[in-house]
């Protein structure tokens, strides 16, 4: 299996990885298919996401993902970052094997798993800002 150089450099260095402790949205998805764990840690101050953490329990391409997600969402909006595709984090990282694209779709996930705990930190339904979050304990297709 070939991996992009910056999926490899994303895995060997990740970035924004470790806690965050003033964070205001966490957010934590997982596959019980490949036992991929993912945590995002934002703060949002002003509907901008200001700072961003994560903590991945799973092989490199998760890994590399959480990494490249963190970096395309740090320093914007909330609406910029629920526009985040995983589509958008594969192209970032040149690509994914087609067995890792459920890779991806964790970061998208996480990240909108965090953008709605902020909400419902606010005493606001998520559901219509971030939509439906799938159930996690579904298998990803693999398209």
């Amino acid at each position: 299996m070939l991996y992009s150089e910056k999926v490899m450099d994303h895995f060997a260095h990740p970035r924004n990885v470790g806690e965050l402790p003033d964070a205001n949205a966490v957010g934590t998805v997982g596959n019980p298919k490949c036992g991929d764990i993912m945590q995002m840690m934002l703060k949002i101050e002003n509907d901008v996401i200001v700072d961003v953490k994560f903590k991945t329990f799973g092989c490199g391409a998760a890994i590399a993902t959480s990494s490249m997600a963190t970096e395309l969402v740090k320093g914007a909006t909330i609406q910029e970052a629920l526009a985040l595709t995983n589509k958008a984090v594969m192209e970032a990282l040149d690509g994914l094997p087609a067995v890792k694209v459920h890779c991806s779709v964790l970061a998208e996930q996480a990240i909108r798993a965090a953008i709605s705990d902020y909400y419902r930190r606010q005493g606001i339904d998520p559901v219509p800002i971030v939509g439906e979050l799938e159930d996690h304990d579904e298998e990803v297709p693999e398209d």
